[in-house]
């Protein structure tokens, strides 16, 4: 998607790189329609009615792709363009809302999200801020990550609650934060034209509670892909072998957190074990296979 003319203009995303699963033909509109990770998600399959997706829309312009769930007001994936950055945070921008997931006439574009009486008629189809108050142990989580982004306006786009998810303190802060660093490193230094990513959750052992009520679905796991077609041919062997496209997923947990770095083949077979992704399932359309245009 991103801000400009590339294949992630919201439409949501006419011959995108992404999700080339069963049944998508090639060139069908919006990513993630064959399989997307639904276990945990109330153990339901493709199709249901509670997962939405989102063209995430900030400041008038597209920013990346959302598929949510409603029932577990949890994204259940994020797909963003990579922009070069020096991974610099923007943490005074307001978290918002998604008004179109709780009125079929809501604006198509994200709020900033109220407390109190402002955020009862939202809670019903998405997270609100008063969820995460009392979330001992969890964070607020970006899929689309704000160091991953450059322009002002991207990096304010990654501060919805429809982009974020229950991620433990130690997890955020610690391994895959480390990850994070390590791939906007090198897609800065080796990626010479465009980076995709897509990063998403499994499962859901559990939720976070308000008021006696499960209301926000904690991932058992996290998972991320990119795809960068054009490459430094001349990086390190240690780089190198990791384009044009690689992978990490880790536990959503306290302890057992270690973050695995694996060819985004490996992601997939995790995927299609834990999850009800199909047998022909690829998170990238064409494995990311360079075009013989950019081929050396």
């Amino acid at each position: 998607m991103g801000t400009g003319g590339g294949p992630w203009r919201c439409s949501c995303s006419r011959r995108a790189r992404w999700w080339g699963g069963a049944g998508e033909r090639r060139g069908a509109p919006d990513p993630g329609v064959p399989g997307v990770p639904l276990q945990g998600h109330g153990a339901r399959g493709p199709g249901v009615p509670s997962l939405r997706r989102i063209c995430q829309r900030y400041g008038g312009r597209a920013r990346y792709v959302t598929l949510y769930d409603t029932a577990d007001r949890v994204p259940v994936y994020s797909a963003y363009t990579f922009k070069r950055s020096d991974g610099e945070r923007r943490a005074n921008a307001p978290w918002m809302f998604e008004p179109q997931l709780s009125a079929p006439s809501g604006s198509r574009e994200m709020q900033p999200m109220g407390r109190g009486e402002a955020s009862r008629s939202l809670e019903d189809a998405q997270a609100v801020l008063e969820d995460y108050d009392d979330a001992a142990g969890y964070e607020r989580g970006q899929l689309n990550p704000d160091e991953h982004q450059a322009d002002p306006g991207d990096k304010a786009a990654t501060y919805a609650l429809t982009n974020a998810v229950p991620q433990a303190r130690e997890f955020r802060a610690g391994p895959w934060a480390e990850q994070l660093h390590a791939v906007r490193r090198r897609l800065n230094n080796y990626c010479r034209g465009v980076a995709y990513v897509v990063t998403g959750v499994t499962g859901a052992g559990h939720a976070i509670r308000r008021q006696s009520a499960d209301r926000v679905a904690v991932p058992a796991c996290m998972w991320s892909a990119y795809c960068c077609v054009d490459f430094d041919r001349s990086a390190p062997y240690e780089e190198r072998h990791k384009l044009p496209a690689f992978a990490h997923y880790g536990l959503n947990d306290r302890r057992n957190n270690q973050v695995s770095e694996v060819p985004v083949g490996k992601l997939e077979e995790f995927l299609k074990g834990s999850t009800y992704v199909e047998k022909s399932f690829r998170i990238f359309a064409d494995d990311c296979v360079p075009p013989p245009s950019v081929r050396p």
